[in-house]
């Protein structure tokens, strides 16, 4: 049973995996992935937005940006074959019989973007991990303050039970003398 009794929805149920293309999209090296997820999105919105267009259609492999961003990171042209892209010699073309759809390739691209800034994020937080790690002095700092909290520890606790102390030989007075506590009235 659900929430309150009730029985889950449709709406409420999780997806039951990744599809062929967020496979091959989150496939890609980190450090590359940016750059060619960012030039596969511009190819794709063109195609999205202009289907008929047939210079939309074509991706030539040679082209040095495309080169340095798809044709030579390791599983961008997997994607692009996902898409439905056909590869024939030097060039990638989408046959006319392939019709992409914003839906799924370019918000699959976008969800692997958000991917990739993620993993981006947690490899600089392991590496910051890994740099504070390697500092000898910090090391030798933690040992000498583990050391120290030992000693502390084995000293037992810090209070002491209290002694009154005679401090004089004045007068004593109580609250009553100086009229604290006595109704006068009101």
């Amino acid at each position: 049973m659900g929430y309150g009794g009730y029985a889950p929805g449709m709406n409420s149920r999780q997806a039951d995996g990744k599809t062929p293309l967020q496979e091959a999209l989150q496939s890609l090296p980190l450090g590359q992935a940016q750059d060619t997820l960012e030039i596969m999105d511009k190819l794709i919105r063109n195609v999205v937005r202009n289907p008929s267009e047939e210079k939309f259609r074509s991706i030539k492999l040679t082209n040095p940006k495309i080169a340095a961003s798809i044709t030579d990171v390791p599983g961008a042209i997997d994607i692009l074959k996902e898409m439905g892209w056909v590869q024939q010699g030097e060039c990638m073309l989408l046959p006319a019989s392939v019709r992409l759809v914003h839906e799924r390739e370019v918000l699959g691209i976008i969800s692997a973007q958000e991917h990739y800034k993620t993993e981006a994020e947690k490899e600089a937080r392991r590496l910051t991990r890994a740099r504070k790690e390697l500092d000898g002095d910090q090391l030798a700092l933690k040992q000498q303050m583990e050391i120290d909290r030992k000693e502390k520890a084995a000293d037992g606790p810090v209070t002491r039970s209290s002694v009154a102390k005679q401090l004089g030989e004045g007068q004593k007075m109580t609250a009553g003398d100086i009229g604290i506590g006595k109704g006068s009235g009101g």
